[in-house]
């Protein structure tokens, strides 16, 4: 079975393909039923329909290829709840040999636009709809391009309810320190203002002991708000301090005058640019002190300007900061530099004094911005910590991105930045917000819960599992941003009544309504089948994915240490491995030598291995603030992205032929190849102490060496095809063999050579007391054929 074609189709990669048909047999998987959804895949043909979708009457789902026609009578038959639901008036030409796109049965994916004209406006696209066998491919780009976005009414077109936006505001540190740090995030901000779609509204937000907020309405001169940063205000109060006034009419809230802090770019780009070029340092810090910055008081400003603005769809507050916040609410350490920021260790002894505090005041500006939409996104560019572990909920919980560098005069900062605001071709913004996934399952399908930048809205029916997991309680959950790379894994388990018969099919299908970047509401709708097995039966086993396994794996162990030691977490892995293995293992009891691992559980055990030793569990020599963003990347990525975070990949670049994969293991090193590592956050270019040496003679340079030319460039092009793809880039590093900077590599790699192992002069060795992948896998044979 080819997991990744089905992934190609689905959007989905199941960790198991078939499922048992009792509850306990399916506890006994260890490994959880659950799916990892990339609701915004990218497909080579997805259809767009420029109509409403038919929904059931009875469960809610949306017509799609399972479900049963009867075209005579125009009826069709739900495959959850089998209701019979009627075809509307417009379905009249509906036939075998003209189906509309929902129907056809190799469209698992199709997405809905609609301009909610009403039924004629339904009538005018039904032609378009609806397909033959003969000549789908042709209907559906006729249906996509009649209703391009410029086509559509008011000519923003793309969606249902088309309006203005989407919503920035900057908030820039006042505290960076040096003029070339400053000018470079200047650069950045007026390249991002100079992109900007001319209806996207914008604010513009300074902090450092003071929050200013700018008026950009006003011409006369630079006009500010300026709150104190140490105070906290609630929403009313900003409200009030900003002078803007609401009113009620006919039930709705709505401002009575239009305030002039967030305007259209078409109106205050002058006035914005000159802002912004008008940032400068504030005054000096006191020697042996931090500048006061007030971090947590600039974003409780920000929510609340939008709040009082009453902007509540499309909307992002993006900070750039340098330093940890030092007043005010959100703060993580004073003034005083002789005291240090916390560490992992001060956290786990409770020595982190503002640690609890100010993760409290976060997770409430999180309940605000869920409530009204605002995603929060956080560009840190420092030396030092920031506070990035307090601000993970917020920006996890709300969509937003993190990236954690060193400057903004980097490439990194100015890629991370561009890629956001790239446009279509449309010239629309490349971003989706106000995003709703709802799970519609079969009968005797119960949803747990998700884990993944996603919020539960609390919204049962008959679907929704006792058991939560992560997010749960509910069949739909908010996101406020997504693209086209995030992946939600959701939790599900087998019903208590059992009626399940196997061999028959069940139905999962997730609903994502979304505002597209051009304030277009769209709606995808994916329809997934598999079916039920007999316990015990073989098809469990084929139906493995193990890739999909660990990242799910990853995520709950992720889960478990936020509220469990490392070395708890360490153990609970071990405890559900040694299960696993007892249970699909090959063997002969009490007999280790006789263990065997089919092939679709071969590579699982050493996921779990490096799991353990990765720096999502195993916190030594990463910050807090790392460990927050290792974790939320991890949270968010598919499963593709998520295995090279548990298990980098390794490549050897020699004479003897093109790169080959490796072993992740220190005998892959050797004098005269090049090796490529990729962990995901970094990549290391690792040159064999011979190859070295050639290099900085410089014989790459001699026409008589070109070959040695070729070999040194091959990786690089590699790397630069890497970086392009990733977003945050990888910090890549380039060393030799037994150099320092050669401990990046050598810290993931299996220690199968040692200080206490008998190895041959010269040869590569890890100075460790880490067992190695053998001598783990030995031991978990013998504790897999005692159960």
């Amino acid at each position: 079975m080819d997991f990744d074609e089905l992934e190609a189709i689905e959007g989905l990669r199941w960790t198991w393909n078939s499922w048992p048909v009792s509850k306990s047999e399916a506890s006994s998987l260890t490994v959880p039923l659950s799916i990892m959804c990339t609701p915004l895949a990218q497909f080579n043909e997805l259809p767009i329909l420029a109509y409403d979708p038919l929904i059931c009457t009875h469960c809610n789902a949306i017509l799609n290829p399972y479900s049963r026609v009867d075209y005579q009578s125009r009826i069709w038959v739900c495959p959850f709840c089998h209701q019979r639901n009627p075809f509307p008036r417009t379905y009249t030409a509906i036939g075998e040999n003209n189906i509309p796109a929902e129907l056809f049965p190799t469209y698992s994916t199709v997405e809905y636009q609609s301009s909610h004209k009403g039924a004629s406006n339904l009538g005018h696209n039904w032609g378009n709809g609806f397909v033959s066998s003969g000549s789908l491919a042709s209907s559906i780009r006729s249906s996509t391009s009649s209703c391009s976005l410029a086509s559509l009414g008011g000519g923003g077109g793309g969606g249902m309810g088309v309006g203005v936006g989407p919503v920035f505001v900057f908030v820039v540190d006042g505290c960076l320190e040096g003029e070339e740090e400053l000018r470079g995030l200047k650069n950045a901000l007026l390249h991002v203002v100079a992109r900007l779609p001319e209806s996207a509204l914008v604010g513009l937000v300074v902090f450092d002991s003071m929050v200013r907020v700018y008026d950009l309405g006003f011409t006369e001169c630079f006009r500010v708000v300026v709150f104190h940063g140490e105070r906290e205000l609630s929403s009313d109060k900003a409200q009030q301090l900003f002078g803007i006034h609401q009113t009620r009419q006919l039930g709705k809230t709505q401002p009575i005058r239009k305030h002039s802090f967030l305007l259209p770019i078409s109106e205050c780009e002058y006035n914005l640019t000159s802002a912004i070029e008008d940032i400068f340092p504030s005054s000096l810090a006191i020697s042996g002190h931090r500048p006061q910055r007030c971090t947590g008081a600039a974003i409780s400003v920000s929510i609340g300007l939008l709040e009082a603005c009453l902007v509540t769809t499309g909307s992002r507050i993006m900070v750039f900061t340098s330093g940890p916040a030092t007043i005010g609410p959100g703060m993580i350490v004073n003034t005083d530099r002789g005291d240090a920021i916390r560490t992992h260790r001060d956290l786990e002894n409770g020595n982190a004094a503002y640690y609890r505090k100010s993760c409290g005041f976060y997770k409430q500006l999180s309940d605000r911005l869920c409530n009204s939409s605002i995603v929060l996104d956080l560009f840190a560019c420092s030396l030092d910590q920031v506070g990035a572990a307090e601000l993970r909920t917020p920006v996890e919980s709300s969509g937003g991105f993190m990236m954690l560098g060193d400057s903004f005069e980097s490439d990194q900062f100015r890629k991370c930045l561009q890629h956001i605001f790239n446009c279509d071709e449309n010239g629309n913004l490349k971003m989706c917000f106000e995003a709703t996934i709802e799970i519609v399952t079969t009968k005797d399908v119960k949803i747990c819960g998700a884990l993944g930048p996603c919020v539960s809205l609390r919204k049962k029916n008959s679907s929704v599992s006792e058991k939560e997991i992560g997010e749960g309680g509910t069949n739909v959950w908010k996101l406020g941003a997504v693209t086209s790379k995030t992946c939600i894994a959701f939790f599900f388990q087998v019903g208590n009544e059992q009626k399940a018969q196997p061999g028959s099919a069940f139905f999962i299908q997730f609903i994502t309504r979304y505002r597209h970047g051009n304030m277009g509401l769209r709606k995808r709708v994916t329809t997934a089948a598999r079916r039920w097995v007999a316990n015990q039966s073989p098809e469990i086993a084929a139906g493995f994915d193990q890739e999909a396994a660990a990242s799910v794996m990853a995520r709950l162990a992720i889960r478990e240490t936020e509220r469990s030691y490392a070395r708890e977490v360490i153990r609970w892995l071990d405890k559900m491995l040694i299960r696993f293995c007892s249970k699909f293992g090959d063997y002969v009891p009490e007999d280790p030598s006789s263990f065997r691992l089919s092939s679709n559980f071969s590579l699982y055990p050493q996921f779990m291995y490096y799991l353990r030793r990765s720096q999502f569990i195993d916190v030594f020599n990463s910050s807090p603030d790392e460990t927050a963003f290792f974790r939320l990347m991890l949270n968010r990525e598919g499963v593709v992205g998520s295995v090279v975070m548990i298990l980098p990949t390794l490549f050897q670049y020699s004479f003897d032929g093109p790169p080959i994969p490796v072993l992740l293991d220190v005998c892959s090193i050797s004098p005269d190849v090049i090796l490529l590592f990729d962990s995901y956050f970094y990549v290391v270019i690792h040159y064999g102490s011979k190859i070295a040496q050639w290099r900085k003679l410089g014989y790459e340079r001699d026409p008589n060496h070109e070959s040695l030319w070729r070999l040194l460039e091959a990786p690089e092009l590699d790397v630069e095809q890497l970086v392009a793809e990733r977003v945050p880039a990888p910090k890549i590093i380039r060393c030799d063999q037994h150099s320092s900077q050669a401990r990046f590599l050598l810290a993931k790699l299996n220690p199968s050579v040692t200080q206490k192992s008998t190895y041959a002069d010269g040869s590569e060795i890890i100075f460790t007391d880490d067992v190695s992948l053998q001598v783990f896998i030995d031991h978990l044979q013998e504790l897999a054929v005692q159960g």
